[in-house]
């Protein structure tokens, strides 16, 4: 499939490294001590004897991992894009009349051709996805299922096939909503991601490549408030704030499928890698991906709220040209077009008071800066929620409530 946010990394040759690495055994057979000093090792260790040692070394982590992925993989699902595509079949049109026109006319030239001849479905992608309810619901990638004219099939971890129907989109996060028929499934629940930890572990189970279902990698929570313009050249670039940062080995299939804790809880939905890099991978975080679902399970839909304004981060660069006496908020400006206003008209930043040249400096007491945006402030909220807002108006600061609405 079209994996949107998915570019193959490079991978090292093994036949070279092992090259390497016996090269160096054979001329310093100490560079195992040095690398496990806690492992007695001479140059005739055995096998046998190595696996004597290992096996008495205690690894807690590793256990956890194992029980978390066991307790964890019946509700991830690997899901298959089908689509209809043409079938060419190849005919020869037989010409009289050649290079010599009617000279030779015993000369007759046949030009191979194709031509359509009906369809046939075929799979023509695939991803990942998890269930977040007893009752089917299933989390995965926008991207995934972004697709016209397609037909989505879950496989759940026993072998059972289902077909999916897309119940939402989020417009503003690479989040949908998927739904299969069934009762009493096994699924994930949220944690906190507020509360994660650079450094803490972290596991990726996805269809690694859309042939490998239920494959497992671990890690650690590399980065937080990550901010990232994701796409290929089949789309425009997406920008995507406050995304999780990971070392845990994300591939092209692992798209929507989730990021979890030791204790087998999401904490962000696997998104995207870097071209190039070495296990740099990015994940969105999972309060944007249960306010998903508290919203489709409310309301059967993706209701997200809305503010009403243009703007822009300050910038270091937009400090300078504007003479801004602060070096962080978000400017409220006008687009490039006439129509672009920025403040909308009737809208809740309208409502409130808010007008072009203003600077929104804090929502709800966070200060927004290169780490918190705007616009992710808002994702997280609900229509009819009430946020407070710090603004730097005519150079002097004031704060406003707002109640937000539902984007329409």
């Amino acid at each position: 499939m079209q994996q949107k946010h998915f570019i193959i990394l490079n991978i090292f040759s093994g036949a070279l490294a092992g090259a390497v690495a016996t090269g160096l055994l054979l001329q310093h057979p100490n560079i195992l001590h040095r690398i496990f000093p806690k492992i007695p090792i001479s140059p005739l260790m055995s096998a046998q004897d190595f696996s004597a040692n290992t096996e008495t070394i205690p690894d807690t982590r590793e256990q956890q991992i194992i029980t978390t992925v066991q307790q964890s993989q019946k509700a991830v699902v690997s899901i298959v894009i089908s689509q209809d595509v043409p079938l060419y079949e190849q005919y020869f049109s037989q010409q009289n009349e050649g290079f010599f026109g009617n000279i030779f006319p015993q000369f007759n030239i046949q030009i191979p051709q194709l031509r359509q001849n009906g369809t046939q479905k075929q799979d023509v992608g695939g991803g990942s996805g998890f269930l977040v309810s007893a009752d089917g619901l299933i989390i995965t990638n926008r991207h995934v299922v972004n697709q016209d004219n397609a037909e989505y099939t879950v496989f759940l971890s026993d072998g059972s096939k289902h077909g999916a129907k897309v119940i939402a989109k989020d417009p503003v996060n690479d989040i949908a909503v998927l739904k299969i028929d069934g009762n009493n499934l096994p699924f994930l629940r949220f944690a906190d991601s507020s509360s994660l930890q650079v450094g803490q572990t972290a596991i990726a189970i996805g269809n690694a490549l859309g042939e490998f279902q239920n494959t497992v990698s671990a890690g650690i929570v590399s980065g937080l408030s990550r901010s990232i313009t994701a796409g290929d050249t089949l789309s425009q670039p997406e920008q995507l704030d406050e995304v999780i940062q990971t070392d845990a080995a994300i591939n092209p299939g692992n798209s929507g499928g989730p990021l979890l804790n030791l204790a087998g809880d999401v904490i962000g939905v696997n998104v995207a890698i870097v071209q190039g890099s070495q296990n740099i991978g990015f994940a969105l975080p999972a309060n944007i991906a249960q306010s998903v679902v508290t919203s489709v399970q409310k309301t059967g839909k993706i209701s997200r709220a809305y503010l009403g304004v243009r703007y822009s981060n300050i910038t270091p660069e937009i400090q300078q040209s504007n003479n801004l006496s602060v070096d962080y908020g978000a400017l409220v400006l006008r687009g490039q077009n006439p129509q672009e206003l920025a403040v909308v008209p009737g809208s809740p930043a309208n409502k409130a008071g808010i007008v072009e040249g203003d600077i929104i400096l804090e929502a709800d007491g966070k200060k927004l800066d290169s780490t918190t945006s705007l616009a992710s402030f808002v994702a997280k909220k609900q229509p009819g929620d009430s946020v407070t807002l710090k603004v730097l108006s005519k150079g002097k600061e004031k704060t406003v409530t707002v109640k937000l609405e539902e984007a329409l």
